[in-house]
């Protein structure tokens, strides 16, 4: 009879130990909860990463919107509209780099605080402890793939919609306080002062040309825009002020003091912005690639299409590459604090990303096929980080950066001696 009490376990009738179920199930929960805390050591500095380079992009951009904005005279609200259709391209980027440094400061935090040295003598191996950063990896590429395959095609058509409404005035007509504002068909328009958001203006002078070739002169001392049926046109209503005009060249002016009077407003004509499609920006996927493969398509537009494709297929594949690179930059040797993996980390993404868009165009311009310029470079770049993790997996003592970490040891006490030294002589 088996002794289920035993606290080593109990022996069956083939003589064989078995442990007992409630330690298999304690065994379970503990690696569960390894599974959990290694989710939330990834997840913080993943979404601060997102958070952060998402608020930088933006802030980037924004100052340059809203000066565009303001020098096409369009409504302050249009910025924001533009941010938003901007920030899927940013997400493009960002969620790699993300993704990136929060698997490696997971990593580093378990390797400083000796926790990845109990892991390992209790028996994870590395592979089992990317279990799940390849859950979010996987999560993850499939969002990016859906962004720059889908979302952002139409995002950054939509921006460029936004864009030709703003030079062409179809967005509406801005009056910039204490200025003379030219609105189509010879009508010219200055307010003094402006309230109420725009609701309430005050010192008004018009002039405008009459199809006749004469013209019409207006002061009043308040008014109001009113929108029309017509989207070419709206009504100026003033109050109080005095109106000259003149038939044509050889008339007398005539003078006329109104109370209130609607003096109509010619707009810039509204027109239809081109169709989308004509920039590989604004292609999914699915029509990039029937694109690349049509008979009827010239060869710059399939070379293009080929490698706008290829680029962006290579940069959604390049996200099963990191949790192994994080891993292998995250792991400091030993008696070592050195934050070199972090910033190696971010000068290797980066540096990849822009070979990938110096292939792109590359071949885009039909000098190396594009399968080629793409798919090469990414060959490379995964042979490195595979045997980097090698390296640091599955070699005693193994340290791929040991050589830098070593050089930058010692490196950065000079440096900073150096640089106090530079301090004491400025004071």
């Amino acid at each position: 009879m088996a002794d289920a009490d035993e606290p080593g376990g109990y022996s069956g009738g083939d003589g064989r130990i078995r442990a007992p179920r409630q330690r298999l199930k304690a065994m379970s929960f503990r690696m569960n909860s390894i599974d959990r805390y290694m989710a939330r050591l990834i997840a913080v500095p993943l979404i601060s990463t997102l958070v952060i380079s998402a608020m930088l992009l933006v802030l980037d951009r924004m100052l340059r919107l809203f000066d565009f904005v303001a020098t096409e005279g369009g409504p302050v609200s249009v910025v924001w509209k533009m941010l938003a259709n901007l920030l899927p391209e940013y997400l493009g980027l960002g969620i790699p780099i993300g993704l990136l440094l929060g698997v490696l400061l997971a990593f580093r935090r378990l390797s400083t605080t000796s926790e990845l040295d109990v892991l390992r003598a209790v028996g994870m191996s590395y592979t089992r402890l990317l279990r799940v950063p390849y859950m979010y990896t996987i999560a993850l590429a499939l969002v990016n793939l859906a962004i720059v395959g889908y979302v952002q095609p139409y995002a950054r058509y939509a921006y460029e919609g936004l864009r030709y409404e703003l030079r062409t005035g179809a967005l509406g007509a801005s009056i910039k306080v204490g200025e003379f504002t030219n609105f189509p068909n010879g009508a010219t328009v200055r307010i003094e002062r402006s309230e109420d958001q725009g609701r309430k203006l005050s010192g008004i002078f018009v002039h405008k040309d009459t199809p006749n070739g004469g013209w019409l002169a207006v002061t009043a001392a308040s008014g109001q825009f009113l929108g029309t049926d017509n989207p070419d046109e709206i009504i100026f209503r003033l109050t109080n002020g005095t109106l000259i005009s003149i038939a044509d060249a050889s008339a007398t002016p005539r003078t006329l003091t109104f109370s209130s009077h609607d003096l109509p407003i010619p707009l810039p004509k509204s027109e239809n912005f081109r169709n989308r499609g004509e920039r590989n920006l604004e292609l999914t996927l699915p029509e990039l690639a029937r694109l690349g493969g049509s008979p009827d398509a010239s060869m710059e537009q399939r070379d293009t299409s080929r490698a706008a494709f290829h680029f962006r297929i290579a940069e959604v594949a390049t996200m099963f590459l990191l949790p192994m690179l994080a891993l292998a930059l995250g792991v400091p040797p030993k008696r070592s604090s050195s934050a070199l993996g972090v910033f190696l980390s971010i000068i290797m993404i980066v540096t990849y990303h822009k070979v990938n868009e110096y292939a792109q165009a590359v071949g885009s311009l039909g000098k190396i096929d594009p399968f080629i310029a793409l798919w090469v470079p990414f060959a490379l770049f995964a042979a490195l980080v595979i045997w980097m993790y090698h390296t640091i997996a599955y070699v005693p003592g193994g340290q791929p950066i040991g050589a830098l970490e070593r050089g930058f040891a010692k490196i950065g006490p000079s440096l900073a001696r150096l640089v106090r030294r530079r301090h004491r002589e400025k004071a």
